[in-house]
């Protein structure tokens, strides 16, 4: 059996370990120095360095801080909703009859007064001539029998009638009064009637269906068309109850539809009651649509104007999350490292806004992953002159 293999593979392990594991103190040696503290104690084993004996002592890490100063950004509260018609009624019919007129088209613009459906009287105009008549009986009734007591109030005064006659005739115009009462009210009743006959738009819009078609009976309550107004239109959102205080009624609005157009208006309505199954706060900004070129329904992201807050603009790196998952970032508070949550504000191509800090800080944007809250650590301070 050889013996020189193996001392040879033994010597060349050697070797290897001397160049690779002990390369600082070959190389402190060579050149004649001390070896470094540093390396010596990075390179010697546990019972050769100084801290062997204080294994929980942290070692401080290095980090790279931003100082920051606060500064006040103009905010918006973000909403979701879609168009809305600013007025839409659905006209119904007060009384019974056939259609006679023709019938006008969806899409068609209406105004304020114009007739949609008109109902063939039928006998309607029959029982107006009659109610108007007994109105023209019970006035001649009353004219008669003013006269009947003017003449007797006349011969009572000279002694040639009775108190039983004039009490008598003063009954007698009393109940023509009555009559002439009764006869008005017919005569009203009867022109209220013709006048359900016509079902007229109620104001200037679109319509959404058409009209009853020609010789449809329609009956009380039934649908003669539907007229939407899109000139001013609402823009209706929900606002989550976390951010209903920092809107008010009055404050500009933006909004982006889903097909691009941009609008701008106001906030007209903000509900004092929330919805019991999301919790969220309706609120609708009015805006001019002169051209009706925005629908009734399409979706649109709104941007609500609010007071502005004291914000920092910090590189997205620099945001992490805590042990419970809250979004903030790792602040340098003297030798240590501090958490602190954040509420993001705004993305923007150099940064984002956030608040929920202090007016000046100092946040670390590298390392700030390998550091937990009370770390040690030494910081380098961005763009600090060597």
């Amino acid at each position: 059996m050889r013996i020189l293999p193996p001392l040879t593979a033994l010597a060349v392990a050697a070797t290897l370990y001397v160049a690779v594991f002990e390369r600082d103190r070959l190389m402190a040696g060579a050149a004649g120095d001390a070896p470094d503290p540093a390396a010596a104690a990075a390179t010697a084993g546990p019972s050769d360095r100084p801290d062997a004996d204080r294994p929980d002592l942290p070692v401080a890490m290095s980090v790279v801080a931003m100082p920051s100063q606060a500064s006040d950004v103009d905010t918006a509260v973000i909403a979701r909703g879609r168009t809305e018609a600013a007025r839409q009624v659905e006209v119904r019919s007060e009384t019974s009859g056939l259609v006679r007129s023709a019938p006008l088209r969806r899409g068609a613009f209406v105004t304020a007064g114009q007739v949609l459906c008109a109902l063939d009287p039928g006998t309607r105009l029959v029982q107006q001539s009659e109610a108007t008549a007994r109105l023209a009986q019970a006035r001649a009734q009353l004219r008669v029998a003013q006269v009947e007591a003017d003449a007797a109030q006349r011969l009572g005064e000279g002694g040639f009638a009775t108190e039983t006659r004039r009490v008598s005739a003063d009954a007698g115009v009393e109940a023509a009064r009555a009559g002439i009462q009764a006869a008005e009210a017919a005569v009203a009743a009867a022109q209220a009637e013709i006048d359900r006959l016509t079902l007229t738009a109620p104001f200037d819009g679109l319509l959404e269906t058409d009209t009853a078609e020609l010789g449809s009976l329609l009956q009380p309550g039934s649908a003669c068309a539907t007229v939407i107004q899109l000139d001013p239109i609402k823009l209706v959102g929900f606002v989550p109850e976390a951010e209903v205080d920092r809107i008010s009624v009055g404050a500009m609005a933006g909004a982006r539809l889903i097909s691009g157009r941009e609008v701008v208006g106001r906030v007209t309505f903000l509900s004092r009651s929330a919805d019991p199954t999301t919790r969220t706060f309706r609120v609708e900004v009015t805006v001019p649509n002169p051209d009706l070129a925005i629908r009734d329904g399409q979706t649109a992201e709104m941007l609500i104007a609010a007071e502005g807050v004291r914000a920092h603009l910090l590189p997205a790196s620099s945001l992490t999350l805590d042990d419970t998952g809250r979004l903030g970032v790792r602040l340098a508070d003297g030798p240590v490292a501090r958490f602190a949550p954040v509420q993001v504000l705004r993305d923007t191509a150099t940064g984002i806004w956030v608040s929920g800090l202090p007016d000046m800080v100092q946040v670390i944007v590298v390392g700030q992953d390998y550091v937990t809250d009370g770390s040690p650590i030494t910081v380098t301070v961005q763009g600090a002159q060597p």
